[in-house]
Protein backbone atom coordinates (compact mmCIF):
# COMPACT_ATOMS: atom_id res chain seq x y z
CA UNK A 1 0.00 0.00 0.00
CA UNK A 2 1.35 3.53 -0.47
CA UNK A 3 2.62 5.02 2.58
CA UNK A 4 -0.01 7.51 4.13
CA UNK A 5 1.88 8.04 7.27
CA UNK A 6 2.88 11.73 5.98
CA UNK A 7 -0.32 13.32 5.61
CA UNK A 8 -2.32 15.01 8.26
CA UNK A 9 -5.57 14.08 9.39
CA UNK A 10 -8.53 15.94 8.35
CA UNK A 11 -12.28 15.47 7.57
CA UNK A 12 -12.94 13.12 4.88
CA UNK A 13 -16.08 13.01 2.94
CA UNK A 14 -17.08 11.52 0.00
CA UNK A 15 -20.78 10.60 -1.95
CA UNK A 16 -21.16 7.87 -4.48
CA UNK A 17 -24.14 6.52 -6.56
CA UNK A 18 -25.53 3.41 -8.27
CA UNK A 19 -28.48 2.73 -10.33
CA UNK A 20 -30.14 -0.38 -10.58
CA UNK A 21 -32.86 -0.35 -13.43
CA UNK A 22 -35.72 -2.58 -13.28
CA UNK A 23 -37.64 -4.56 -16.61
CA UNK A 24 -41.13 -3.95 -15.44
CA UNK A 25 -42.96 -1.37 -13.68
CA UNK A 26 -44.90 -3.33 -11.64
CA UNK A 27 -41.00 -4.84 -10.09
CA UNK A 28 -40.82 -1.39 -8.09
CA UNK A 29 -44.65 -1.52 -6.84
CA UNK A 30 -43.24 -5.05 -5.27
CA UNK A 31 -40.15 -2.90 -4.08
CA UNK A 32 -42.63 -0.08 -2.41
CA UNK A 33 -45.13 -2.41 -1.07
CA UNK A 34 -42.65 -5.21 -0.08
CA UNK A 35 -43.89 -7.84 -1.88
CA UNK A 36 -40.79 -9.40 -2.88
CA UNK A 37 -40.51 -12.89 -1.86
CA UNK A 38 -36.91 -12.95 -0.29
CA UNK A 39 -37.60 -9.88 1.61
CA UNK A 40 -37.98 -5.86 2.34
CA UNK A 41 -35.53 -4.97 -0.89
CA UNK A 42 -34.49 -1.01 0.77
CA UNK A 43 -34.00 -2.74 4.10
CA UNK A 44 -31.49 -5.86 3.13
CA UNK A 45 -29.84 -3.38 0.73
CA UNK A 46 -29.46 -0.50 3.15
CA UNK A 47 -27.24 -3.39 5.57
CA UNK A 48 -25.75 -4.79 2.86
CA UNK A 49 -24.09 -1.70 1.93
CA UNK A 50 -23.43 -0.47 5.49
CA UNK A 51 -21.08 -3.77 5.50
CA UNK A 52 -19.79 -3.18 2.41
CA UNK A 53 -18.38 -0.18 3.41
CA UNK A 54 -16.92 -1.31 6.64
CA UNK A 55 -15.55 -4.58 4.65
CA UNK A 56 -14.04 -2.33 1.92
CA UNK A 57 -10.07 -2.94 3.15
CA UNK A 58 -10.86 -7.04 2.96
CA UNK A 59 -11.49 -6.94 -0.56
CA UNK A 60 -9.40 -3.91 -2.14
CA UNK A 61 -5.85 -4.67 -2.23
CA UNK A 62 -4.97 -1.12 -2.01
CA UNK A 63 -6.97 -0.10 0.26
CA UNK A 64 -6.19 1.57 3.94
CA UNK A 65 -8.25 0.12 6.55
CA UNK A 66 -9.63 3.10 8.22
CA UNK A 67 -11.91 3.97 10.74
CA UNK A 68 -15.16 4.76 9.46
CA UNK A 69 -17.01 7.44 11.84
CA UNK A 70 -20.25 7.81 9.89
CA UNK A 71 -22.15 6.20 6.99
CA UNK A 72 -25.22 6.20 5.37
CA UNK A 73 -27.49 4.48 2.13
CA UNK A 74 -30.51 5.62 1.30
CA UNK A 75 -32.56 5.09 -1.67
CA UNK A 76 -34.50 7.42 -4.56
CA UNK A 77 -37.29 4.95 -5.52
CA UNK A 78 -38.26 6.34 -9.57
CA UNK A 79 -40.77 4.68 -12.12
CA UNK A 80 -38.31 2.53 -13.57
CA UNK A 81 -35.46 2.59 -11.36
CA UNK A 82 -33.55 2.65 -7.91
CA UNK A 83 -30.63 4.80 -7.48
CA UNK A 84 -28.37 3.85 -4.54
CA UNK A 85 -27.33 6.70 -2.44
CA UNK A 86 -23.94 6.11 0.27
CA UNK A 87 -22.30 9.10 1.90
CA UNK A 88 -18.93 7.93 4.27
CA UNK A 89 -17.42 10.26 6.81
CA UNK A 90 -13.91 9.77 8.73
CA UNK A 91 -11.17 11.76 10.31
CA UNK A 92 -8.16 10.06 8.86
CA UNK A 93 -5.52 10.28 6.47
CA UNK A 94 -6.62 9.16 3.30
CA UNK A 95 -10.27 9.47 1.46
CA UNK A 96 -13.32 7.36 1.73
CA UNK A 97 -14.68 7.53 -1.60
CA UNK A 98 -13.79 3.82 -2.92
CA UNK A 99 -15.55 3.14 0.31
CA UNK A 100 -18.38 5.09 -0.26
CA UNK A 101 -18.57 3.44 -4.22
CA UNK A 102 -18.14 -0.47 -2.82
CA UNK A 103 -20.81 0.44 -0.24
CA UNK A 104 -22.65 1.36 -3.32
CA UNK A 105 -21.95 -1.67 -5.10
CA UNK A 106 -22.75 -3.93 -2.33
CA UNK A 107 -26.49 -2.23 -2.04
CA UNK A 108 -26.63 -2.09 -5.96
CA UNK A 109 -26.10 -6.23 -5.82
CA UNK A 110 -28.45 -6.79 -3.12
CA UNK A 111 -31.43 -5.12 -4.65
CA UNK A 112 -29.95 -7.28 -7.83
CA UNK A 113 -30.51 -10.35 -6.17
CA UNK A 114 -33.37 -9.84 -4.21
CA UNK A 115 -35.54 -9.20 -7.72
CA UNK A 116 -33.88 -11.67 -9.70
CA UNK A 117 -36.76 -14.02 -9.25
CA UNK A 118 -39.47 -11.54 -10.24
CA UNK A 119 -37.86 -9.56 -13.08
CA UNK A 120 -35.00 -10.97 -15.23
CA UNK A 121 -34.69 -7.57 -17.29
CA UNK A 122 -32.35 -5.77 -13.89
CA UNK A 123 -29.17 -4.21 -14.40
CA UNK A 124 -27.11 -1.71 -12.87
CA UNK A 125 -26.45 1.03 -15.03
CA UNK A 126 -23.46 3.01 -13.35
CA UNK A 127 -21.33 3.48 -10.17
CA UNK A 128 -19.95 6.58 -9.82
CA UNK A 129 -18.54 8.84 -7.24
CA UNK A 130 -20.86 11.96 -7.50
CA UNK A 131 -18.56 14.00 -4.82
CA UNK A 132 -15.37 14.02 -2.30
CA UNK A 133 -13.96 16.66 0.36
CA UNK A 134 -11.54 16.66 2.53
CA UNK A 135 -7.60 16.32 2.54
CA UNK A 136 -4.77 19.16 0.97
CA UNK A 137 -6.51 19.47 -2.51
CA UNK A 138 -9.35 21.06 -0.49
CA UNK A 139 -7.52 23.84 1.22
CA UNK A 140 -5.60 24.87 -1.54
CA UNK A 141 -5.20 28.75 -2.37
CA UNK A 142 -5.41 30.33 -5.68
CA UNK A 143 -3.65 33.27 -5.90
CA UNK A 144 -3.52 36.46 -8.20
CA UNK A 145 0.40 35.68 -8.23
CA UNK A 146 3.38 33.66 -6.62
CA UNK A 147 3.54 34.16 -2.57
CA UNK A 148 7.50 35.02 -2.73
CA UNK A 149 9.35 33.33 -0.06
CA UNK A 150 12.93 33.68 1.11
CA UNK A 151 14.61 30.68 3.28
CA UNK A 152 17.16 31.34 5.69
CA UNK A 153 19.42 28.63 7.68
CA UNK A 154 21.01 28.72 10.36
CA UNK A 155 23.65 26.85 11.36
CA UNK A 156 27.57 27.13 12.79
CA UNK A 157 28.56 24.10 10.52
CA UNK A 158 26.90 25.50 7.63
CA UNK A 159 28.01 28.89 7.75
CA UNK A 160 31.41 27.92 8.27
CA UNK A 161 31.68 25.33 5.23
CA UNK A 162 32.14 22.33 7.67
CA UNK A 163 28.62 20.66 6.91
CA UNK A 164 26.41 20.20 3.60
CA UNK A 165 23.01 22.22 4.00
CA UNK A 166 20.64 19.25 3.22
CA UNK A 167 17.78 21.12 5.11
CA UNK A 168 17.38 24.08 3.37
CA UNK A 169 17.81 22.72 -0.39
CA UNK A 170 14.82 20.26 1.23
CA UNK A 171 12.85 23.58 2.20
CA UNK A 172 13.00 25.24 -0.97
CA UNK A 173 12.42 22.02 -3.53
CA UNK A 174 8.88 21.63 -1.11
CA UNK A 175 8.76 25.05 -1.71
CA UNK A 176 8.84 24.73 -5.51
CA UNK A 177 6.26 21.33 -5.05
CA UNK A 178 3.77 23.66 -3.71
CA UNK A 179 4.08 27.03 -6.18
CA UNK A 180 5.58 28.79 -3.72
CA UNK A 181 8.50 31.22 -5.26
CA UNK A 182 11.31 31.02 -3.54
CA UNK A 183 14.00 34.02 -4.52
CA UNK A 184 16.05 34.61 -1.48
CA UNK A 185 18.04 31.93 0.91
CA UNK A 186 21.11 32.40 2.87
CA UNK A 187 22.83 30.74 5.30
CA UNK A 188 23.55 32.65 8.93
CA UNK A 189 25.44 31.10 11.88
CA UNK A 190 23.19 30.77 14.96
CA UNK A 191 23.80 34.39 16.43
CA UNK A 192 20.77 36.06 17.21
CA UNK A 193 21.97 39.28 15.89
CA UNK A 194 22.59 37.99 12.60
CA UNK A 195 19.16 36.28 12.47
CA UNK A 196 17.02 38.81 13.52
CA UNK A 197 18.55 41.50 10.59
CA UNK A 198 19.04 39.12 7.72
CA UNK A 199 14.42 38.28 8.82
CA UNK A 200 13.52 42.17 9.21
CA UNK A 201 15.00 42.77 5.92
CA UNK A 202 13.66 40.30 3.74
CA UNK A 203 10.15 41.39 5.78
CA UNK A 204 11.06 44.63 4.81
CA UNK A 205 11.57 43.72 1.16
CA UNK A 206 7.99 42.59 0.80
CA UNK A 207 8.47 38.65 0.90
CA UNK A 208 5.29 37.21 1.64
CA UNK A 209 6.88 33.76 3.71
CA UNK A 210 10.03 33.75 5.25
CA UNK A 211 11.27 30.05 6.81
CA UNK A 212 14.19 29.49 8.74
CA UNK A 213 15.89 26.13 9.15
CA UNK A 214 17.62 25.37 12.67
CA UNK A 215 18.00 26.90 16.23
CA UNK A 216 14.82 25.33 17.85
CA UNK A 217 15.87 23.17 20.08
CA UNK A 218 17.75 22.88 23.17
CA UNK A 219 21.54 23.15 23.29
CA UNK A 220 22.90 26.46 24.18
CA UNK A 221 23.57 27.71 20.51
CA UNK A 222 19.96 27.41 19.98
CA UNK A 223 18.64 30.66 20.00
CA UNK A 224 16.35 31.65 17.08
CA UNK A 225 13.30 31.75 19.18
CA UNK A 226 14.52 34.23 21.09
CA UNK A 227 15.78 36.10 18.11
CA UNK A 228 12.89 35.90 16.50
CA UNK A 229 10.46 36.18 19.05
CA UNK A 230 10.90 40.08 19.25
CA UNK A 231 10.44 41.34 15.98
CA UNK A 232 7.08 39.53 15.57
CA UNK A 233 4.24 41.77 15.47
CA UNK A 234 1.97 39.23 15.88
CA UNK A 235 2.46 35.87 16.90
CA UNK A 236 0.16 32.85 15.95
CA UNK A 237 0.70 29.84 18.38
CA UNK A 238 -1.48 27.80 16.52
CA UNK A 239 0.67 27.00 13.58
CA UNK A 240 3.52 25.36 15.51
CA UNK A 241 1.08 23.64 18.32
CA UNK A 242 -0.16 21.66 14.59
CA UNK A 243 3.44 21.17 13.55
CA UNK A 244 4.69 19.60 17.36
CA UNK A 245 1.80 17.69 17.46
CA UNK A 246 2.18 16.25 14.30
CA UNK A 247 5.61 15.31 14.94
CA UNK A 248 5.33 14.01 18.09
CA UNK A 249 3.05 11.33 16.79
CA UNK A 250 5.75 10.39 14.25
CA UNK A 251 8.71 11.26 16.81
CA UNK A 252 8.34 11.73 20.50
CA UNK A 253 10.92 14.62 20.50
CA UNK A 254 9.43 16.40 18.47
CA UNK A 255 8.05 18.05 22.13
CA UNK A 256 11.73 19.71 22.72
CA UNK A 257 11.52 21.67 19.25
CA UNK A 258 11.00 25.09 20.51
CA UNK A 259 9.92 27.00 17.26
CA UNK A 260 7.69 29.61 17.13
CA UNK A 261 5.52 31.31 14.11
CA UNK A 262 4.23 34.83 13.24
CA UNK A 263 3.64 37.97 11.71
CA UNK A 264 6.11 41.02 10.59
CA UNK A 265 3.43 43.57 9.26
CA UNK A 266 2.37 41.27 6.19
CA UNK A 267 4.67 38.80 6.05
CA UNK A 268 4.72 34.96 7.59
CA UNK A 269 7.29 33.65 9.58
CA UNK A 270 7.84 30.19 10.57
CA UNK A 271 10.74 28.44 12.45
CA UNK A 272 11.17 25.07 11.32
CA UNK A 273 13.86 22.53 12.87
CA UNK A 274 17.29 22.28 11.46
CA UNK A 275 17.42 18.56 11.26
CA UNK A 276 15.81 17.33 7.62
CA UNK A 277 13.63 15.32 8.93
CA UNK A 278 12.11 17.89 11.23
CA UNK A 279 11.95 20.70 8.40
CA UNK A 280 10.36 18.19 5.80
CA UNK A 281 7.01 16.94 8.84
CA UNK A 282 6.84 20.62 9.52
CA UNK A 283 6.26 21.21 5.78
CA UNK A 284 4.08 18.11 6.09
CA UNK A 285 2.10 19.33 8.87
CA UNK A 286 1.70 22.79 7.68
CA UNK A 287 1.07 23.63 4.52
CA UNK A 288 -0.96 24.61 2.17
CA UNK A 289 -2.93 25.47 4.62
CA UNK A 290 -0.82 27.41 6.56
CA UNK A 291 -0.58 29.46 2.86
CA UNK A 292 -4.28 30.99 3.60
CA UNK A 293 -2.51 33.59 5.99
CA UNK A 294 -0.58 34.83 2.49
CA UNK A 295 -4.06 34.88 1.05
CA UNK A 296 -5.80 36.97 3.44
CA UNK A 297 -2.81 39.03 3.59
CA UNK A 298 -3.65 39.40 -0.22
CA UNK A 299 -7.09 40.41 0.32
CA UNK A 300 -6.73 42.52 2.66
CA UNK A 301 -3.68 44.75 1.09
CA UNK A 302 -6.49 44.59 -2.32
CA UNK A 303 -8.76 46.35 -0.22
CA UNK A 304 -6.97 48.25 1.39
CA UNK A 305 -7.21 46.78 5.19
Amino acid sequence: MIDITHKPTTLREATAEATVVVGHATTIAAVNERRVPKGDVLEAARIAGLFGIKRTADLIPDCHPLPIEHAEVSFVVEAMRIRVLVKVRTIYRTGVEVEAMHGASVAALTIYDMLKPIDKGISIERIRLLEKKGGKSDWKDDFEKMPRAAVLVISDGVASGKKEDKGGVAIVERLRKLGVECTGTTVVPDEPEQIAAQVKTWASEGFDLILTTGGTGLSPRDRTPEAIAPILDREVPGIMEAARAYGQARMPLAIMSRGIAGMIGRTLVITLPGSTRGAQETMDALFPFVLHVIKVQEHAFRHGL
